[in-house]
């Protein structure tokens, strides 16, 4: 069974940068999208980036021009990259994939929080 794990989330400055990444406890060859999700307090959780097999990617317009979505399949890793990080950014964010998103599986997400 894939299990994703979220991390490198912390605290950060408005303007500053942060590198996410979601590792895959097996290969993610077989893997065609994968994306990531945020929740802020008192909101939905809702999807900001996607990356599939052929590295495309498709971002929300809340974070276009800002996050960078890639992955590294030799590391069965995806990653985010948040640039120009506003506080309106602050959530746990979360990876997934589409198979799993049907059975209910999420992950731990890691928090970022980005203060003014």
């Amino acid at each position: 069974q894939v299990q994703l794990v979220e991390s490198g989330g912390g605290l950060v400055q408005a303007g500053g940068s942060l590198r996410l990444s979601c590792a895959a406890s097996g290969s993610i060859l077989s893997i065609n999208v994968m994306g990531w999700y945020r929740q802020a307090p008192g909101k939905e959780r809702e999807l900001i980036a996607t990356i599939n097999s052929v590295f495309s990617t498709n971002y929300a317009d809340s974070v276009k021009g800002r996050f960078i979505n890639s992955r590294d399949n030799a590391k069965n890793t995806m990653y985010l990259q948040m640039n120009n990080l506003k506080p309106e950014d602050t959530a746990v964010y979360y990876c997934n994939i589409p198979r799993l998103i049907p059975v209910g599986y999420w992950g731990q997400g890691t928090q970022v929080t980005v203060s003014s």
